[in-house]
């Protein structure tokens, strides 16, 4: 596995987790406190949201799959994206694991 796979599974993350967490301020302006405006801000981010986290469904599953993880893990990667600031604790924890794995196959540099 490149460290490229799990770079843009990253950002896709945190992209992801800040957008979810703008839309849910978005719909707690709009229904809660009744915020003028909050309407247009919560389709935007909405839309915004969507797409983009189908794009993070897509980079999550490509990270899966080269990891090798079960399906257990992969659903809980994938569902990450859902729970606002989920997305950022699940990262972390992947990103940790995957560190060390990837720095023990990278090859070490021989002094001549």
């Amino acid at each position: 596995m490149k460290k490229s796979v799990l770079t843009r599974y990253r950002v896709m993350a945190y992209v992801t987790g800040v957008l979810l967490v703008l839309l849910t301020l978005g719909v707690f302006a709009k229904y809660v406190l009744d915020v003028k405006g909050a309407d247009g801000f919560t389709s935007v981010v909405g839309i915004a949201h969507g797409w983009l986290y189908v794009v993070y469904l897509v980079f999550a599953f490509d990270l899966g799959s080269k990891a090798k993880w079960p399906v257990s893990k992969q659903l809980w990667v994938l569902l990450a994206g859902t729970v606002p600031t989920a997305a950022f604790f699940v990262e972390r924890q992947v990103t940790h694991e995957l560190a060390v794995r990837l720095e023990k196959q990278a090859p070490v540099d021989a002094k001549v």
